[in-house]
Order: C-alpha cells, then sequence, then structure tokens
C-alpha cells in the first residue's frame, strides 16, 4: 500500500523502526544534521539505527533490508560517511559499514566474518567447543571437510583463528562478545551460544588482548 506522498507504507514503517533505534544512539544527532536539509532524517536515522544492530552488513543488505533503492542507499551512506557517522572498509569484494570510532580492525575484521553463513558457523562452534576438529565442524554445519578448511585458511589469515595444533579461535572472548551483542542479526546457533555465554567467557580470557595494544 502507498500513501499519499508516495511512499510504500511497509516501507515507511521499516524505516521508522530503525530510526527509532538511530534516534536513541550517541550518534543520533549528527545523523539527523547531516540530513536536515533535504528531510531525509527517517532514512539516515533508519540506517545509524540499523548498523547499531547490524554491524558489518554490507551495501546490498543495507539496501535490501531497509528497502531502499540503490541510489538512495548510495545518497545517505555517503552523507552519513561524510559527517563521520559511520565508516565502511573493504572485505574481499564487499563494502561492510559500521557505526564510527565503535570497533578495532579486528573486530571489523571478525564482524565480516560473522556475516558470513559458514564462516561464522565454524566460529561459534568453536567458541561453544574449542576441542571441535574439522570433522566436528564439517558435520556440525552440514558442509564438506574441504570447505571447513578453505575457510579455515581464510580465517587464519584474517588473523581470526589458529591452525597449530587444532583449530583455535584468536581472541576468543572479543569475538564471543560481538556475537553476544548482536545475536539476534545472526542466526539461531549464535542466539543459543549467545545465551549460555557464561559458560564460554573464560576460556583463555587471560589471553584475550590485542597484541597492538599492549
Amino acid at each position: 500500500m502507498t500513501s499519499s506522498d508516495g511512499v510504500d507504507d511497509e516501507k515507511r514503517a521499516t524505516l521508522r523502526r530503525f530510526a527509532a533505534v538511530g534516534a536513541s544512539t550517541p550518534l543520533a544527532g549528527l545523523s539527523t544534521t547531516a540530513s536536515a536539509e533535504s528531510g531525509d532524517s527517517d532514512a539516515r536515522d533508519a540506517i545509524t539505527g540499523y548498523l547499531s544492530t547490524t554491524p558489518g552488513a554490507h551495501f546490498s543488505k543495507i539496501r535490501d533490508d531497509l528497502q531502499l533503492g540503490t541510489g538512495e542507499t548510495q545518497h545517505h551512506l555517503r552523507r552519513l560517511e561524510d559527517a563521520d557517522t559511520i565508516e565502511q572498509y573493504s572485505d574481499g569484494d564487499y563494502k561492510r559499514f559500521v557505526l564510527a570510532d565503535r570497533f578495532d580492525e579486528f573486530e571489523k575484521q571478525a564482524l565480516g566474518y560473522l556475516r558470513r553463513e559458514t564462516p561464522r558457523g565454524m566460529l561459534v562452534e568453536l567458541l561453544a567447543n574449542p576441542d571441535a576438529t574439522a570433522g566436528d565442524l564439517a558435520e556440525a554445519l552440514s558442509v564438506s571437510a574441504p570447505t571447513v578448511s578453505k575457510y579455515a585458511g581464510e580465517l587464519e589469515e584474517a588473523g581470526l583463528l589458529s591452525r597449530e595444533g587444532g583449530y583455535t579461535v584468536e581472541r576468543p572472548t572479543t569475538v564471543l562478545l560481538l556475537v553476544v551483542r548482536h545475536a539476534d542479526s545472526f542466526d539461531e546457533r549464535a542466539t543459543q551460544v549467545a545465551h549460555n555465554a557464561d559458560q564460554y567467557l573464560n576460556y583463555d580470557a587471560e589471553l584475550d588482548t590485542d597484541p597492538n595494544t599492549v
């Protein structure tokens, strides 16, 4: 259904839902100021709200989930970047977006892989079961052993996984906290692990530091 001003009602409801979240963030003023002259505060606050709950989302997901046009999405993202409200980073073929100054480089890498089904499944399973083997992961995720090996190599290259003496998540507490904070934007297994996070939070916690900040 379309209202008298030509805006689809479902789209309006989606924008308002995320705009309410965006308006409650510390960056809400910047988002609104950046859009005041064009009257686009709902769309930009919606993007800000969306990224507060779904950090690391790529361009197409933002566009599709918020029911925006391609040009419209590009325009609003660019204006929000210009206002230092959000930032983008490259992740292979994807451009991903997060709220500005919220995540370090490791966390942005982790969010990128947590947004991909199989790598996310591997990380989540290893958080829940640090002794899981490649075979265990393949069985849990219903994928082949070569698929596990392929993504394990990518995760290791990204600094998220060690393959020395088995598979070990790097900075596991940091990765687990990302899963806990944003579980609703992942999947059912991530949500399940998040609900039981207290069982895993001490897993190598003393080693869970960024070596670049020590």
